[in-house]
């Protein structure tokens, strides 16, 4: 069968001929692109794995017959078929696309937890979303505006910022344009020098949400500046949740699917590519240029 093989470290992505996997085996009609893909291709992943390797843990296929979500046991998403975790496989909605199931699952466990599990957010709150038009950005406006909240949206674009509004959000202002605003929530998915800028746009007992730092590392920020601001940080890996909080991810993922099939949040594909073109995906991915979720069609 074919899937895309990563070599080494910023090695090219290419197209090859691998075994045919074991054990719960899927047959891949879509494959999410997630930024932790595109960390490990350029080696800044805390958990690098051994090379050769076949990138993606976010699928959406057919199994005996059912059209499924699933979880990459191992990774090695980018192919025909893989071999799934069949502790994490779901019904995919009857209307729904194979692309919108590999859009589903990470980016919307990653805004669902911390905006239900981590944070109080209700009617009286304001959230600041940055990277707005991104998969797990879309995903928190929805979820953020279904919990009542005011939601603003940060994008490098005027055409990203109108996108974040067609999700849901309130305004959509871009990065240089937070000096201020004064919110109770900020979902952080960019991490560097926006991550350090998000402290003092806090009010007293706001919440700072640290999701990933596809703009640069974390700065390190000192305890006396949570302290002295009565703000708190809040940090999200769902891959660590999945290994180590099973049942808290289970659940979620139970409502979500219920949100989903009723229609109440909806998975933003922003383009999908085939597997020969991975490497036009990825450099999508890598520039920003992309909204919602970049996926592979093998």
């Amino acid at each position: 069968m074919n899937a895309v093989v990563l070599h080494e470290v910023d090695g090219p992505l290419s197209v090859e001929e691998v075994p045919e996997p074991e054990g719960t085996v899927l047959d891949v009609r879509a494959a999410g692109i997630n930024f932790a893909d595109v960390l490990i291709r350029r080696g800044f992943y805390p958990q690098m794995p051994p090379f050769p390797h076949v990138l993606g843990n976010e699928v959406a296929g057919e199994l005996d017959g059912r059209r499924v979500i699933a979880l990459a046991r191992a990774a090695g998403g980018y192919a025909e078929r893989v071999e799934i975790d069949p502790d994490w496989v779901l019904p995919l909605p009857d209307d729904a696309s194979f692309a919108a199931g590999a859009s589903f699952m990470t980016t919307y466990l990653t805004a669902y937890i911390p905006l239900h599990r981590q944070l109080r957010v209700g009617s009286e709150s304001t959230v600041l979303v940055h990277a707005g038009s991104g998969g797990v950005g879309c995903a928190a406006i929805q979820l953020a505006k279904r919990l009542g909240a005011t939601v603003i949206a940060t994008a490098s674009t005027d055409e990203k910022r109108a996108f974040a509004r067609e999700q849901g959000a309130d305004d959509a202002v871009a990065y240089d344009a937070i000096d201020d605003l004064r919110v109770d929530v900020v979902i952080d998915p960019v991490g560097g020098e926006l991550f350090e800028a998000a402290v003092p746009r806090l009010r007293p007992l706001g919440q700072l949400v640290a999701i990933g730092y596809a703009g640069g590392l974390w700065p390190e920020l000192q305890p006396a500046h949570v302290v002295g601001r009565n703000i708190g940080v809040q940090g999200v890996y769902i891959g660590r949740l999945l290994r180590h909080a099973p049942d808290v991810i289970a659940a979620a993922t139970r409502e979500l699917l219920e949100l989903w099939s009723s229609r109440r949040i909806r998975p933003v594909v922003g383009a999908e590519f085939p597997l020969a073109d991975v490497e036009q995906a990825h450099e999508l991915v890598e520039s920003r240029r992309s909204v919602g979720k970049v996926v592979l069609v093998p």
